[in-house]
């Protein structure tokens, strides 16, 4: 599976995805992760990032929100007790790439 981190030029929380995205590439080695650099609308608008950092999984952010616009802001996430954090967690993660990943493998 692919995964793309859509950021702004210097993200710190880019950084923090890029981090966890590891962790899981260490125990699936499916995952093949690059980082993009974004800084204009409009390239945000044809990549489909709605802040920094933005993952997508083969594409798709399974992080997002129907209605969220195109940004080179911050985006920022809430953990599983609701606090705002830079990036979503190792669970959060896990949870929503791990339907993405299993139907690779069946696909496959």
């Amino acid at each position: 599976m692919k995964l793309e981190i859509l950021q702004v030029p210097d993200c710190p929380n880019a950084a923090v995805l890029a981090a966890r995205l590891a962790e899981l590439a260490d125990v699936w080695p499916d995952l093949t992760v690059t980082r993009e650099i974004v800084t204009t609308a409009h390239d945000a608008r044809r990549l489909g990032m709605t802040g920094s950092p933005t993952l997508l999984a083969d594409g798709t952010d399974p992080f997002g929100r129907p209605g969220q616009d195109p940004s080179i802001s911050c985006r920022l996430y809430h953990d599983e007790q609701g606090r705002t954090v830079p990036a979503p967690s190792l669970g959060q993660l896990r949870a929503a790439l791990r339907p993405l990943l299993l139907s690779h493998r069946i696909g496959a």
